[in-house]
């Protein structure tokens, strides 16, 4: 029986060594591959319009009857463009099309053809552009919707549809379905062959949405069964089991006391530690909500139990405000803090690599300076990632491979509903901090136009004269074309010449060189600028108590999740704090988005917030190596489809856990392949 997903592309006919070769670079290509390389998008090539209803700049399909020869047109070397006129009943038009020398062995006078392509009118004469056709009894390119696919060099839109074509025709009796029957009569979800055929040559409109709901659904169906098999595999392997787990001494050397949040996190923490199983967890948790003493205290379980802590950091700057504000907490109970960075001397990089092999050290603060080679550890136990969207998949691991078995904890300030959570952080337990320290202030947030702008600057260096600082985030690093959208650099030169010259000003953006990029916010922190004229670099975790004021520009070209992050850069110490939203653009979204930011400092809210008004894809920033890709799927569109086919997994594990049962066989296969891919 031949079996789509293991069968050879080369099978079919057409596609030799040369063409598989080109089709590789579309990914790994089965049958089964080709079949489920989706289209993008689609045109709709079902309506035939008249030659006389041409309009200029439109995509048409017209049938007509070939009455010219085809004539070719020299225009220098690399360009000829060939002619052909056609006609229908109600009038002529001009096809034109580019370095196409086989053409008039295609398109024969006298014969009807059907053509779809862009319109252009240029006086009285109508033309269509390098149009697709074929003979209007045939419907594989017109007079049907049709799909349009991501290309490689070598491979055309016309043979990628012939090819699918072949392997549907010749496979769809085999395809295998994979979704239990139950749950595609509880979601009325079509069968595979439907979809399959469907998504690729859709009857109409109506079919190609069932096909791809039904794809959609599979796709994150299989995805969250194999993200929950892996999670639970997780619990299975060894790993240290922690033996001496009273804190004690720690909380009593705490300066506060915990949140009723932060204690079932740390108890989260500690079974885990203690299980003899490797322990898996992030910790999310709004700004100011207390993560950073929740590593502490895995830090001083850590050590107090013989083993090593390594703790990393998107960048200089807060690796170094980690090990500051815990280094003198954790070193007044015993355990020995280094911190390891880029800036590193040479000469002290030597000694901390001795101290942290031979044992010495017992915690070690750094940034990607922690992955190099020459870092190697007695017995790292526990690997702690702060803002671990920062990192890559490669990077979080190479941390964890320095030591044998290695529990590992990452920690993230941004708060995001618990169904995107488990596709965001895959196998990973979650902790939530919902609760923040008793006495965080308030931030007053402000949406404002130009008109006060002057009221806002007054109110800048009243700030300034209290002793506090202030950020101002711009959306640009350069100068744009977009009227109205501030800019880094722009800004920069007119606050610090022209409105603020007797106040420092600092500017800090991504095109930066690190070393200045870290000079920059040093010199925020220490006080040696007032002002901080900044991008959204500055969002991550960096700690001045002396901020209390974030301006932000253009505030509706933000997401919400964007904005609070930002917000949270102020509130930090003692002094009251604010947010000020200069918006460019008053839409209805924006003012109940500027509401919802006025109203709410509950990241949790806002987060939901932005789920229902923008989708998802705002929690997802730049895409980074590791992180998942759909064939069809689109979290920001098709988010409800996402819920359902997750309570679908989870009910069909509660029922079979290993998939044991032989009609979950498709399923096991397909989850057990994806969660290899996942890993890698």
């Amino acid at each position: 029986m031949p079996i789509p997903q293991e069968t050879d592309i080369r099978l079919l006919k057409g596609i030799g060594d040369a063409k598989a070769k080109q089709l590789l670079r579309l990914g790994d290509f089965t049958v089964w591959d080709l079949l489920t390389y989706f289209p993008v998008r689609f045109e709709d090539r079902s309506k035939v319009t008249k030659i006389f209803d041409l309009t200029h700049d439109s995509m048409a399909l017209v049938n007509g009857i070939v009455v010219t020869p085809v004539s070719e047109h020299y225009v220098r070397k690399g360009l000829t463009y060939y002619k052909v006129q056609i006609r229908d009943d109600t009038g002529i038009a001009t096809c034109i099309f580019f370095n196409n020398k086989y053409l008039k062995n295609y398109l024969k006078k006298g014969y009807e053809y059907s053509f779809y392509g862009k319109i252009n009118i240029n006086r009285n004469t109508k033309e269509i552009l390098s149009p697709e056709f074929e003979p209007s009894s045939q419907s594989q390119c017109t007079k049907c919707i049709v799909p349009i696919y991501p290309l490689t060099s070598g491979i055309t839109q016309k043979f990628l549809r012939k090819m699918v074509a072949d392997a549907y025709r010749g496979f769809h009796k085999y395809f295998r379905e994979v979704i239990p029957a139950d749950i595609l009569k509880e979601h009325s979800l079509c069968s595979v062959e439907f979809a399959i055929k469907n998504i690729h040559f859709p009857k109409d409109a109506e079919a190609l949405e069932i096909a791809k709901k039904r794809l959609i659904f599979e796709e994150f169906f299989l995805l969250q069964v194999a993200l929950r098999k892996m999670k639970s595999g997780t619990k299975k392997v060894s790993g240290p089991a922690f033996k001496n787990n009273d804190i004690t001494e720690f909380l009593t050397a705490l300066p506060f006391s915990l949140t009723k949040a932060q204690k079932r996190v740390t108890e989260d923490i500690i079974d885990d530690l203690s299980s003899g199983t490797v322990m898996n967890r992030l910790v999310q948790g709004d700004v100011g909500s207390g993560k950073t003493v929740i590593a502490a205290i895995s830090m001083y379980l850590c050590a107090k139990n013989g083993y090593q802590t390594a703790m990393m950091a998107p960048t200089e700057v807060l690796a170094r405000q980690h090990y500051n504000d815990l280094s003198p907490l954790l070193e007044s109970l015993g355990i020995k803090c280094e911190l390891l960075t880029g800036s590193t001397t040479a000469k002290n990089k030597r000694k901390i690599y001795e101290r942290l092999e031979n044992g010495e050290t017992n915690a070690i603060f750094g940034t990607h300076a922690l992955i190099t080679d020459k870092v190697k550890f007695s017995s790292l136990a526990l690997a702690i990632t702060d803002e671990q969207h920062r990192f890559g998949v490669r990077q979080r691991m190479m941390l964890s491979e320095k030591g044998k078995v290695v529990h590992t904890l990452v920690m993230t300030a941004t708060p995001i509903p618990r169904t995107l959570a488990l596709i965001v952080y895959g196998d990973m337990d979650i902790s939530v901090i919902d609760e923040l320290p008793p006495g965080r202030q308030r931030i007053d947030t402000y949406c404002v136009g130009e008109n006060m702008r002057e009221r806002i600057y007054a109110f800048i260096r009243k700030e300034i004269e209290k002793g506090n600082r202030a950020y101002i985030v711009c959306p640009a690093v350069e100068e744009s074309e977009i009227e109205g959208l501030k800019s880094v650099e722009e800004h920069y030169s007119a606050l610090s010449k022209s409105i603020f010259p007797d106040i420092p000003v600092g500017i800090v953006h991504g095109k930066m060189k690190a070393k200045d990029k870290e000079t920059a916010m040093s010199d925020f922190i220490s006080g040696k600028s007032k002002i901080l004229v900044s991008t959204t670099v500055i969002e991550v975790g960096v700690n001045v108590p002396e901020a209390t004021l974030m301006v932000i520009e253009n505030a509706e070209r933000f997401g919400l999740s964007q904005l609070h992050q930002l917000r949270g850069r102020v509130g930090r110490g003692k002094e009251k704090s604010y947010c000020v939203l200069f918006c460019a653009s008053y839409s209805d979204e924006t003012k109940e988005r500027m509401k919802i930011m006025a109203q709410s400092n509950d990241g949790f809210k806002i987060s939901e917030t932005d789920l229902k008004l923008r989708g998802p894809g705002d929690f997802f920033g730049t895409r980074q190596h590791g992180e998942l890709s759909f064939k069809i799927a689109d979290l920001a569109n098709d988010f409800s489809v996402l819920k359902a086919s997750g309570i679908e997994a989870e009910k069909l594990l509660l029922k079979d856990p290993a998939l044991s049962e032989e009609k979950h066989f498709y399923i096991k296969e397909a989850t057990d392949k994806l969660a290899d891919n996942l890993t890698l």
